[in-house]
């Protein structure tokens, strides 16, 4: 039996990539589970072949599969639907299977509405699913109504099954990393917190599951021996159990693992003791969710945190080398220009150094798409519409759309300009342990701005500037291969090559080895025409994209 296992594209294309391109742990977990039972399955990351809509079809044709399982957002759903009509259409037989926190919270609608959705998993989807690929297998499809935790059509009418109950322990199931190669891991399942715009709380329910801290670094050290490097931890808190969290860095360090990562945290669960144990294994990034500067609406948002504990949580995280990133949203009930006013101060005064803004919206599941529902008398039926979400300023008379995409444009702007400003105000803490982390954090953060999300946003002003100033901040700290390389590049930019020799023979000394280094100094030497002393540095790295051009072109030049 083959199965498939989908994660597909959304309807609008994203201005943050990472938000849609990234295939959903739970995916991963079932199919895990499904491996271990000895299975044929595969994950298929399909979150932009409406950009190429021809590899739909071949690929079902050349894969067979006698079950497709889908991971369903509010966003994708579309995406899910086109492609189970197609593969219906190639292999009438195939079943279809919709799931994850989409297919949860619409799974009637679906069913209702979409002949070729044939069963839905409700909520936690590893042991429901696993059930219904075995009746599908053992042509078992009269007794399906026995299995907890899905849905489907008894004589055409949507049912849904009892409750399966949570998975106690979360260790029982397989490691995911055995089987697969990914980025993003969770420690937890659930969240505490009933946030008004979010659906974590009903999918998960009120009460907040664990890995073991051998269960997650586990994971973390089979991926790192795969190559992964870098990895986001997903969990909607990941600092929630502060003692399990020390413990996992503990054992990051010990282990030796050579990896950065960047997690999700609240204002309210991070202190200086966690944050260090975080910065020292390899934490880079903590994103929080500020939502507004106005405590009116963080209030009508249930985000129970305070102005106090949102400036420590920034004050602390940027102390210790990790940059804070903020989530905003606006458009909220009431917004008004003083409340963005009071967003912006509230941001003058955190100086993150990430942001992303956010329309207020509306999701099933969520109590505000509830409330609304029971306000309006709106039904599930909305979502035949192509959309991805309901805006509130759509349902919400004393708001409208060209003063919420203002406010947006406001926030952003600000944000944008006053980036140096919250930079240059950046105070490291003194930590002789921390100091090799400060050089990284220096040289990472400009290196945003050199070349990387910042670079190509004009609103920033003097990114150049800002960018050396850091760089060199980075090598008063501790010596960085990527701040001798950022400053020597720059050195070149500016046609200064006597200056970025000396920058990057510097940073050779320290890092002898070093790729991006040793082809920096040879395209440096380039510039002076000293082309064998290019070649001593280029010889070593013919593998590297772009390198046998920079060879060809020295050789042709020395006539080697």
């Amino acid at each position: 039996m083959k199965i498939l296992l989908i994660y597909p594209y959304c309807i609008e294309d994203r201005i943050h990539i990472e938000d849609a391109a990234v295939v959903p742990m739970g995916l991963y977990y079932i199919a895990a589970t499904l491996k271990r039972h000895g299975y044929d399955v595969e994950v298929l990351n399909w979150f932009d072949i409406d950009k190429t809509p021809a590899e739909i079809p071949k690929r079902i044709r050349t894969q067979k599969p006698d079950i497709i399982g889908f991971s369903i957002l509010n966003a994708n759903r579309w995406g899910g639907i086109e492609i189970a009509r197609i593969a219906k259409k190639i292999a009438p037989g195939v079943r279809i299977v919709f799931g994850g926190i989409g297919a949860t919270t619409l799974w009637q609608h679906f069913l209702t509405h979409f002949p070729e959705v044939d069963y839905v998993v409700i909520g936690e989807g590893e042991g429901s699913f696993l059930e219904l690929v075995r009746k599908v297998e053992s042509g078992s499809l009269e007794t399906i109504g026995e299995i907890l935790g899905i849905a489907y059509r008894n004589d055409g009418v949507p049912e849904k099954t009892g409750p399966r109950p949570p998975i106690k322990n979360l260790d029982n199931l397989p490691d995911p990393s055995e089987y697969f190669t990914y980025q993003h891991l969770s420690l937890t399942r659930g969240c505490p917190s009933r946030c008004s715009f979010c659906g974590s709380p009903q999918f998960w329910g009120g009460k907040v599951r664990f890995h073991s801290v051998e269960y997650f670094v586990g994971q973390l050290e089979r991926l790192a021996r795969k190559g992964v490097h870098f990895f986001y931890v997903s969990d909607d808190t990941f600092t929630l159990h502060k003692k399990r969290v020390i413990e996992i860095c503990k054992k990051i360090i010990d282990f030796g693992l050579l990896i950065h990562w960047a997690a999700i945290s609240r204002a309210d669960c991070v202190d200086e003791e966690v944050l260090r144990w975080m910065r020292k294994a390899g934490c880079i990034q903590i994103s929080y969710g500020v939502e507004s500067g106005s405590e009116k609406n963080r209030q009508l948002l249930n985000k129970r945190i305070t102005e106090k504990q949102i400036e420590n949580a920034f004050r602390l995280t940027t102390d210790h080398g990790i940059m804070a990133r903020a989530y905003f949203i606006y458009g909220c009930p009431g917004e008004t220009d003083e409340t963005i006013n009071e967003t912006i101060e509230l941001m003058d005064r955190i100086k993150p150094l990430g942001a992303i803004f956010y329309i207020l919206d509306l999701f099933p599941g969520t109590a505000l798409y509830e409330d609304y529902c029971k306000r309006s008398g709106a039904t599930d039926d909305i979502w035949l519409r192509r959309i991805e979400d309901i805006l509130y300023f759509e349902i919400d008379p004393g708001l409208d759309r060209e003063h919420v995409l203002a406010f947006g444009e406001r926030l952003r702007n600000h944000f944008y300009r006053n980036l140096p400003r919250y930079i240059e105000g950046i105070d490291l803490k003194a930590d002789p342990e921390l100091v090799p982390h400060h050089a990284d954090f220096c040289s990472r953060l400009a290196m945003t701005l050199d070349k990387g999300e910042y670079a190509k946003i004009d609103a920033i002003p003097n990114k150049v500037q800002t960018a050396e100033r850091l760089y060199r901040r980075a090598i008063s700290y501790h010596p960085d291969a990527r701040a001798y390389l950022g400053l020597g590049i720059l050195a070149q930019k500016q046609h200064a090559y006597l200056e970025s020799l000396k920058i990057l023979k510097k940073g050779l000394s320290h890092f002898q080895d070093d790729e991006g280094l040793n082809i920096c100094i040879a395209v440096t030497y380039m510039n002076q025409g000293r082309f064998q002393k290019a070649l001593e540095h280029l010889l070593s790295y013919q593998t590297a994209e772009g390198v046998q051009t920079l060879i060809d072109h020295c050789r042709r030049a020395t006539g080697k």
